[in-house]
């Protein structure tokens, strides 16, 4: 008998009608195991490996199952059912095997969005969900994706990173991890950009650790990620997508709406992408200082260009009203990227200083690369109220001083 054909066995000797658990399922396998193995060498190894794989197919989310449980695997690239890529200690490499069918990645992408709580279909064939176990996913189903069913998951580490991580790793300096603590405690509104994979996320998931424990926060995400830390007062919102019995869809813009109803200290968006960061602006804006955000965009200039733009998506505003706002809501940008061969890492941190009908932008350097690659101070904050408001601007002077008493 084939692998398939064991399958197809296994599950003829399930009894539907009944609850069938996981222990049920395992007993039926390793007496059909013991079965084929009265007639074909199986040695112990396969048939555990035989075993593992069938209960993957059967209970599980089949070959899927093990690329998840595989810490050094951080990307899975499902495109068709016969083709996976993996993104494996930086490399992309192609598996060589796949599904069995279409019809078996079919009920895969079904179970799993059904426990997302999601709706994926011909009608409405792109959907974005969260796996139980943190793992991000993308769904692009037929006809949109030409060549069958794509599914994309995002692994993210079991382990929680601290900036004491990013540091050791090489992805920002020490002086300049202190000096962002010290601008997250005062209450700086910081803005996160990088590219894809630049690591946006788990930076900010690092950068919370310096918010006040006491205080009240809101995350408002389109699939939760974050892992905001040592913060009790902690509320967590999500996006809810429209599905087919009615329920409308919850968006970014109607939970930052709602957000301001719920007292809170600092509102934390995993990523504004569209016109929502106008209402983040809003907010940012309206006494909520202290507030994080992430954004796709090649360079911290860029990153406000953006801002613009999704703005204009939601709202006809002359553009020096958007770039008020920008200046007034937006303090620092710390943008993230790969240069001189390191892995991801802080690139710049700058100031937004003001906006200039003429000029545009006037942004104040912080930090840079050196010739080197080496993120080095370049220039001093210039806003230096909320500092001396939270009792900070000794030690950022210290800091500025080089570490000199």
């Amino acid at each position: 008998m084939t692998k398939q054909e064991l399958l197809e066995e296994a599950i003829r000797r399930i009894d539907v009608t009944k609850d069938v658990v996981d222990e049920d399922v395992e007993r039926i396998l390793d007496a059909l195991i013991l079965e084929y193995g009265r007639s074909n060498y199986v040695s112990l190894v396969q048939k555990l490996q035989l075993r593992k794989e069938l209960f993957n197919a059967i209970r599980r989310l089949d070959v899927l199952q093990e690329l998840l449980e595989d810490e050094s695997i951080t990307e899975i690239m499902v495109n068709g059912y016969d083709t996976i890529f993996v993104e494996q200690n930086g490399e992309h490499r192609k598996l060589e095997y796949g599904f069995q069918s279409p019809e078996k990645l079919e009920d895969v992408i079904q179970q799993i969005v059904a426990g997302c709580n999601r709706v994926v279909n011909t009608a409405n064939p792109i959907v974005d969900a969260r796996l139980a176990t943190g793992e991000r996913i993308n769904i692009v189903l037929q006809p949109i994706a030409l060549n069958g069913p794509i599914m994309t998951i995002r692994k993210f580490s079991k382990q929680k990173l601290t900036m004491r991580h990013l540091i050791s790793y090489g992805s920002i300096s020490e002086e300049a991890a202190r000096c962002l603590e010290l601008l997250v405690v005062s209450g700086y509104n910081i803005f996160i950009s990088g590219g894809t994979s630049a690591g946006k996320t788990t930076f900010l998931n690092a950068l919370s650790q310096y918010i006040p424990k006491g205080e009240r926060i809101i995350t408002i995400e389109d699939s939760a990620e974050l892992q905001i830390q040592g913060v009790s007062n902690l509320v967590r919102l999500e996006t809810r997508n429209a599905n087919e019995s009615g329920s409308r869809g919850i968006t970014i813009r109607d939970l930052l709406k709602t957000s301001l109803r719920m007292k809170p200290d600092r509102i934390i968006v995993g990523e504004i992408r569209d016109e929502a960061a106008i209402d983040m602006l809003g907010a940012m804006n309206t006494g909520h200082d202290g507030s994080l955000s992430t954004g796709h965009a090649n360079s911290a200039r860029d990153m406000l260009s953006r801002l613009e733009t999704m703005v204009l998506l939601g709202e006809p505003i002359p553009m020096n009203a958007i770039r008020e706002q920008i200046a007034s809501a937006i303090d620092i940008v710390v943008h993230l990227g790969r240069s001189h061969g390191k892995p991801r890492h802080v690139v710049e941190i700058v100031e937004l200083e003001a906006v200039d009908k003429q000029e545009g932008y006037r942004m104040n350097t912080l930090y840079g690369l050196d010739e080197e690659g080496n993120l080095v101070r370049i220039g001093c904050l210039r806003h230096i109220e909320k500092l001396k408001r939270e009792g900070c601007y000794e030690e950022w002077k210290r800091l500025e001083r080089g570490g000199e008493d």
